[in-house]
């Protein structure tokens, strides 16, 4: 049994399905899960509309003459058709596969039987193996008061309820700087409140050097240091007020300051699964609970936040609970997980990171490109950004790579390979790639 339909439930129940189980999946909302649903792809859609107005406006460099004006209702149907399309094709696939789909929210009643309360009333459902998929929401501070109007957080920004004139985006994380590029590419002026002194505070220095100057390019006010502390709601806008007495004044104010599990309401308690301080299940490598045959996967794991990997827990944890942990396999490796952020341009990394290494002292040959010296990116007129990849001095091995430019995140893919596989630099230096592409300068980076 399976609660919750996000990437790692229906992966798990596809694939447990095809291994010969029998599930049952319950999700309250939509197939597909909300996070990745009302979250990834409705803002990845509305990056991708602001991309092409940025191309637009770029038209007279690439010898053309353009316009684009911004129409929010066609691009408010354009993400419902895109979700609506995601949920059914998810729904008829798991259908096809046996899975029983159950339309509810669950809790246990012990530890082998969950209690579903749907439309129809209340259903017992007893399983061998329980996995809870149950994912996150955003985390909204004491602070702030949402009202989904001027105070939202990003699942109100779907589009917004307007296009704001000038957004005060809370938070420069992922999350932050991706809606700090959405807005100023569908003409809002923004302010970014970072907290600490460089945007994508876990992320390569020089990644976040790139990011920042394309920004302020753009006439994005970055504020570092800057902590929240108050935002109120003004005649006709927010006020934000910062911890060091700094106050902004804006349209909108948009909270991205990371997610909370969602493990409230599911009797854990009750079934003896521990939780940690933060809300998470503790789980081994298997993604095992303290209880050995319920297990916890996706956002509520406690691991990588990235429906990547979500969905890859899926599928390592249906074949463990079908016995096939008893044959070798590779078990998940989250610091081999790729991840990219959607903004212009966009940045995407892998592995070992130089900053990383060096904090441990770990020795690392760190070879970096321009897309300067790339042919491919001078004919699209967009030479931004950089290749960088990290490698064992000694072995020639691929530890790691950053990516900053267009395209990164289809071009850090080549790089996950070799981290993952563990090829050498040597490998993809041999590689016969194509001329012009940007991925010649992977070849180039590792030379």
């Amino acid at each position: 049994m399976i609660i919750g339909g996000g990437p790692a439930g229906n992966m798990c129940a596809t694939v447990a399905a095809t291994l010969g189980a029998e599930v049952t999946l319950i999700e309250r909302e939509i197939v597909g899960g909300a996070a990745h649903l009302w979250d990834c792809i409705p803002s990845k859609a509305l990056i991708a509309t602001g991309g092409e107005l940025a191309e637009l406006r770029r038209a007279p460099e690439m010898g053309l003459q353009a316009e684009g004006t911004l129409d929010v209702q066609a691009l408010k149907k354009r993400i419902d058709s895109i979700q609506q399309h995601l949920h059914d094709s998810l729904r008829q696939l798991l259908s096809s596969q046996g899975v029983r789909l159950v339309t509810g929210t669950a809790r246990f009643k012990d530890d082998h039987t969950v209690v579903a309360e749907t439309t129809d009333g209340l259903e017992e459902l007893e399983a061998d193996f329980v996995v809870v998929a149950t994912g996150s929401r955003p985390r909204v501070p004491d602070f702030a008061e949402v009202d989904g109007e001027r105070i939202l957080t990003t699942r109100h920004c779907y589009p917004p309820p307007e296009i704001p004139e000038h957004a005060v985006v809370i938070g420069s994380g992922v999350t932050g700087v991706e809606f700090t590029h959405m807005f100023t590419s569908l003409g809002s002026k923004v302010t970014l409140l970072v907290s600490r002194q460089q945007v994508l505070p876990i992320k390569d220095a020089e990644v976040a050097a790139v990011l920042e100057e394309a920004f302020l390019e753009r006439g994005v006010a970055l504020l570092k240091g800057a902590r929240a502390s108050e935002i109120e709601r003004t005649a006709d806008g927010v006020r934000v007020s910062c911890e060091d007495a700094r106050v902004i004044e804006g349209s909108h104010a948009v909270l991205a300051v990371g997610s909370v599990p969602n493990t409230e309401g599911l009797g854990f308690d009750d079934v003896g699964v521990v939780l940690d301080d933060s809300g998470y299940v503790v789980v081994n490598h298997n993604c095992v609970s303290s209880q050995k045959h319920i297990y916890a996967i996706g956002d509520v794991s406690g691991k990588l936040p990235l429906s990547s990997v979500a969905a890859m827990q899926g599928r390592k944890i249906a074949e463990h609970l079908m016995g096939m942990h008893n044959r070798p396999h590779r078990n998940l490796d989250y610091d081999k997980a790729a991840s990219a952020v959607f903004t212009e341009p966009e940045i995407a990394d892998v592995g070992l990171a130089e900053a990383e290494a060096f904090a441990s002292g770990r020795k690392i040959r760190a070879t970096k490109v321009p897309f300067t010296a790339n042919a491919k990116a001078l004919i699209k007129g967009d030479p931004r950004g950089f290749v960088k990849i990290i490698s064992d001095p000694a072995t020639g091995v691929v530890l790691g790579g950053s990516i900053v430019g267009r395209n990164a995140a289809e071009l850090i893919g080549v790089v996950a390979l070799a981290v993952t596989a563990g090829l050498k630099v040597g490998d993809i230096i041999d590689s016969l790639l194509v001329h012009p592409t940007l991925s010649e300068s992977l070849a180039d980076a590792a030379s």
